[in-house]
């Protein structure tokens, strides 16, 4: 486990080794916790005074809200990425939990695997940005509130890339993995909606400002932060129109494609079915047939069966069916 701790005021910003001690400074601390184990969520729990439940929360898979305690207030949020690489793009989707206890004076943030968007705020503060010293706790869970939710677009971009590749290669006769391609995307959009949802649930809470951890003045940038989380629903919503649009063009170009092979292998048997009774007539051979003395009579029989083919084809033609 990796405890990291800061204190930062209007003066500056100082690092502390003792979790317990740096919460009671003077200032605002930040307590991230990477990485833990089991025995070392419970000192930083019986520190800061965070309910074993939460702690239960934080490492177990539960989906994102916010909940009110008597000190402070519990957010459960949900980081995701995409990994590149060679899997199937349904597995590509990683996703990381991440807790974050909102004081009066303190933050704490629990990764049970360390956060991009995290590590991002969390050199902000030890380079002192002013927007981050001047301000209180709230204000730093916003960012990283703010960076996880950005990191949702990054998402849909290349789920956008994906989709409109997928659509140049129906259109222009993909190959038979194109229809397998589609569901994954589908079924990666879904998984993205089923975080964004309750995100959505939680971050509202917090732009209302029902906690009383949250300021009035930190609540209009949650209420930015859900404004970009409905922005994200939306765009979920259309990629899935579009993924939808698209397998419904790929089954009827499918279909399309079936019924040409059908209608052209129609046509094949319709031809060949009066030439085969012509030929299963005389393929008798029964010994009152007159044509079987006449000596013109094979030639006479193909020249029919081939008048009668052209005469088909001439039809189908003219009917374009051919």
């Amino acid at each position: 486990m990796t405890v990291d701790c800061v204190v930062y005021t209007g003066d500056g910003c100082t690092e502390w080794s003792d979790a317990a001690a740096a919460r009671d400074a003077e200032g605002t601390t930040w307590a991230r916790v990477t990485d833990p184990t089991s025995e070392e969520l419970d000192e930083i729990a019986a520190a800061y005074d965070i309910h074993a439940l939460e702690v239960e929360d934080v490492v177990g898979s539960v989906r994102p809200k916010v909940e009110e305690y008597d000190e402070h207030t519990f957010v459960l949020v949900k980081a995701a990425t995409l990994r590149r690489g060679d899997v199937a793009f349904a597995d590509e989707l990683s996703v990381e939990q991440a807790g974050l206890f909102v004081g009066d004076d303190w933050l704490v943030t629990v990764e049970p695997e360390r956060i991009d968007a995290l590590d991002e705020v969390w050199e902000r503060v030890r380079r002192e940005e002013p927007r981050l010293a001047s301000r209180g706790p709230d204000f730093t869970a916003y960012r990283c509130l703010d960076g996880i939710v950005d990191d949702y677009f990054d998402i849909l971009d290349d789920i956008e890339d994906d989709i409109e590749v997928v659509e140049d290669e129906v259109v222009d006769a993909g190959g038979e993995d194109v229809l397998e391609r589609i569901n994954d995307l589908r079924r990666d959009l879904l998984s993205v909606r089923r975080l964004l949802w309750p995100t959505r649930e939680a971050v509202g809470a917090l732009a209302r400002g029902d906690p009383e951890q949250i300021g009035e003045d930190a609540e209009k940038y949650y209420r930015d932060v859900y404004d970009h989380l409905v922005q994200l629903v939306d765009l979920v919503e259309t990629y899935r129109d579009l993924t939808s649009g698209t397998r419904d063009i790929y089954l009827n170009a499918l279909s399309m494609s079936t019924n040409d092979a059908m209608k052209k292998l129609t046509v094949v048997a319709t031809i060949i079915l009066p030439l085969t009774f012509v030929a299963g007539v005389y393929g008798m051979n029964f010994e009152h047939m007159p044509e079987l003395a006449w000596p013109y009579s094979y030639p006479a029989v193909m020249v029919g069966m081939a008048a009668m083919a052209l005469v088909l084809v001439a039809y189908f033609r003219r009917e374009d069916w051919v």
